[in-house]
């Protein structure tokens, strides 16, 4: 009987270390779905370094199913000892931090409001520097004028937005200080969604 191990998501080198698990257990014959080429390959590598015939068979989407046969594998040992070393590969987006972001002012620190700009203008165009990028950014009470205004504050929001970076701004704070139809970047939202993006954020950080 062939079984499906969905490996999807799974840092390196969990998904060789299912592969592993199954031979181990005795299964003569499974599928392992797999969504990035670094997992695929090493898996690949794997099956046949335990003399199986490994293949790769049409997943759906970005998804890899790799379908293992077991040839002379004897399900305890004859292959060469297993060092989780040699199949490395790169963390998937998944199990990345997500990070939110919070502008709360249109000022950075205390003691001057026209330094306190600038600050925070050179503080949103360096985001991009940062790795891995927020996942969001929230603007709400004065941080709403942020996205509303021209400066290089605004074009580095515009550009991260391009990466994939959502920017919400509360619409209530928005219509107080009358921006509302001056809305340059992003969209806007309401409580319930600022604090659901920091409830479920992994970091929530700050310039203040």
């Amino acid at each position: 009987m062939t079984i499906q191990i969905d490996c999807r998501g799974l840092n390196c080198p969990e998904p060789v270390l299912r592969a592993k698990a199954a031979l181990d257990e005795g299964h003569t014959s499974f599928t392992l779905i797999v969504d990035n080429e670094a997992a695929r390959d090493n898996v690949k590598r794997f099956g046949h370094s335990r003399n199986c015939q490994v293949d790769e068979i049409n997943g759906a989407g970005e998804n890899f199913n790799i379908r293992f046969s077991v040839g002379n594998h004897s399900g305890t040992g004859a292959a060469a000892k297993f060092n989780a070393d040699d199949y490395p590969c790169p963390i998937p987006a998944a199990a990345v931090s997500k990070i939110v972001l919070v502008i709360a002012s249109d000022t950075m620190g205390r003691g001057s409001d026209e330094l306190g700009w600038a600050l925070l203008q050179t503080y949103i165009a360096t985001i991009k520097e940062i790795s891995p990028l927020p996942s969001r950014i929230l603007f709400y009470n004065g941080g709403v004028k942020v996205v509303a205004t021209p400066g290089k504050a605004l074009e580095s929001l515009q550009n991260l937005e391009k990466q994939g970076v959502k920017i919400l701004s509360c619409a209530t704070c928005l219509d107080y200080f009358k921006l509302g139809t001056k809305l340059q970047v992003g969209t806007s939202t309401n409580m319930y969604e600022i604090m659901d993006s920091m409830i479920h954020a992994d970091k929530v950080v700050s310039p203040f």
